[in-house]
């Protein structure tokens, strides 16, 4: 003989519309925060010292320069680049690829000696 079906009804779940069974709801709940937390992996952040360097040299970066950035750091990153220069227009970012953290920020006036050491890789922003 057969152990007879049983329903369990779980609170947890939540329909997020009436057409759409507890399974669906779950998967659905399941791949937006797959896609919130992707969605943080590519923000790109600063680290307090590029802070400080952005603010003490007057580096303003729109949100199309912000995406040019992270756009970079994408293209590094799938070459395998650790620490990076990232070359944008007059600007230059030293930037943990793993961690998408910009280290550092200058501009042409403030590059010092122009040697950048320490990093594995170069990449120009489009």
């Amino acid at each position: 003989m057969t152990d007879p079906i049983r329903i369990q009804n779980n609170p947890s779940i939540q329909k997020t519309a009436s057409n759409l069974s507890p399974k669906a709801a779950a998967q659905g709940q399941g791949f937006a925060q797959a896609l919130e937390q992707k969605t943080r992996e590519q923000e790109i952040r600063f680290s307090n010292h590029a802070q400080k360097r952005l603010q003490s040299r007057e580096i303003s970066l729109s949100d199309e320069g912000l995406a040019r950035l992270a756009q970079a750091v994408e293209k590094v990153e799938k070459r395998g680049g650790k620490e990076s220069l990232v070359l944008m227009d007059d600007l230059a970012f030293i930037v943990n690829v793993r961690q998408r953290l910009v280290v550092t920020a200058l501009d042409a006036r403030e590059r010092g000696e122009g040697v950048f050491t320490q990093i594995d890789s170069v990449v120009l922003a489009d």
